[in-house]
């Protein structure tokens, strides 16, 4: 019998009865806000920003809202099993957790917090190449749990190659590859603070444990930091890249690829041409164009334009279940969830990010279920109408 996730509200509801209430809101559109009175400026600003005035972050959000869902009714959704396969890989539920970086600014426990979290709940763990914890190190921490490796694709193709073998050798198992951010954005939030981690050499961890980077490097990390910050600065990003040079990357993966950061249905046809495996539909959260299309506007017509060449993964505004729901309304495959696991894991470490997985995943379960669905695969366009603008 498969696992039911919305057991979850009857846990807490017994729990109650002993006078105890979650630590964390249930409601998780409310972690920002909690986090916001609770952290200091620069990592809450970091984390919740945007780009310019915040104009895609809050389209992210909308363009889910204008999608309404149809429920259906007398259908049987007594049992239900949310699993999935995604890139050949069997996963409890259509989730992931998407890479996000420098999680030290959030909390001392940084990514093995997170990952343990993932890996008890059976759902994969995406790693930002800019980690705060050197890859090896949330491997062991993960076991055998489902673990894929985020890129930043940077100007040194050595250090890219070291970053790959380090990678597979621990265990990673899918490559995501960042397209969309070969150059920071104008973050405002972080700008007015003069925060940017990477100055004080956060979220260089995998970098300054890479014999690849330290082979460039006049001293050792320990005797300038200095110069391997700055090192780590000129080599991190590289906006020359073009769809040609995605062979470097296939020569040294053996495993899926997957580009993040597609939005146009022409760059889903240049991937499939490219020889990935999937695209991720997503604008950074909002973080890199303001202005830029909504995430979920953009997601139909990478659908379309994929086909069955490539496995469309979703991210950029997800916060409830019911945006889940839609997602995989729209053509998503699975959907990677960002900021609200981050603010779990700000506000309760482990335990917030084991709790942010729990509740999104019992009232995806939930909104599933009440729509007439006993799993994802029957989820279509067909349950949405979508709203004026």
């Amino acid at each position: 019998m498969a696992k039911h996730w919305a057991d979850f509200q009857y846990e807490i509801y017994l729990n109650g009865m002993t006078g105890a209430v979650p630590r964390l809101p249930t409601d998780l559109t409310r972690l920002e806000e909690l986090t916001e009175r609770r952290l200091g400026p620069g990592p809450v600003g970091y984390v919740s920003g945007g780009a310019g005035d915040g104009s895609t972050v809050r389209a992210n959000r909308a363009a889910l809202a204008r999608h309404r869902i149809v429920p259906r009714m007398l259908r049987d959704v007594g049992e239900r099993d949310l699993a999935v396969e995604v890139l050949g890989r069997s996963l409890p539920a259509p989730l992931a957790l998407a890479p996000v970086g420098v999680l030290s600014i959030m909390h001392p426990d940084a990514e093995p917090a997170a990952a343990r979290a993932a890996a008890a709940q059976g759902v994969p763990f995406i790693l930002s190449s800019a980690s705060s914890t050197p890859l090896e190190r949330v491997a062991e921490a993960m076991g055998d749990a489902e673990r894929w490796f985020q890129l930043y694709w940077g100007r040194d193709r050595e250090v890219t190659r070291s970053f790959l073998q380090r990678a597979r050798a621990n265990g990673f198992s899918v490559l995501v590859v960042t397209l969309d951010t070969p150059l920071l954005s104008w973050r405002p939030r972080d700008l007015d603070q003069a925060y940017l981690p990477f100055l004080n050499g956060v979220g260089t961890a995998n970098y300054f444990t890479d014999p690849a980077f330290l082979a460039g490097l006049a001293k050792p990390v320990h005797e300038d930091p200095n110069a391997a910050v700055l090192h780590f600065l000129g080599l991190f990003g590289d906006p020359s890249h073009t769809w040609p040079d995605l062979a470097f990357l296939r020569e040294h993966w053996d495993g899926p690829i997957v580009l993040k950061g597609v939005l146009h249905p022409d760059d889903a046809r240049l991937a499939a041409d490219a020889g990935m495996d999937g695209v991720v539909v997503s604008n950074h959260g909002g973080r890199q164009v303001a202005g830029s299309v909504a995430a979920a506007d953009a997601l139909p017509r990478v659908v379309e334009a994929a086909g069955d060449r490539l496995t469309v993964l979703f991210d950029s505004g997800v916060r409830t279940g019911d945006d889940v729901f839609k997602a995989l309304a729209l053509g998503a495959r699975a959907v990677l969830l960002g900021r609200p696991y981050v603010y779990g894991l700000g506000l309760d470490g482990q335990a917030g990010v084991d709790h942010v997985i729990r509740a999104l995943l019992a009232e995806f379960d939930l909104t599933l279920a009440l729509s007439g669905h006993a799993t994802p695969a029957t989820v279509t366009a067909t349950d949405l109408v979508e709203e004026p603008a």
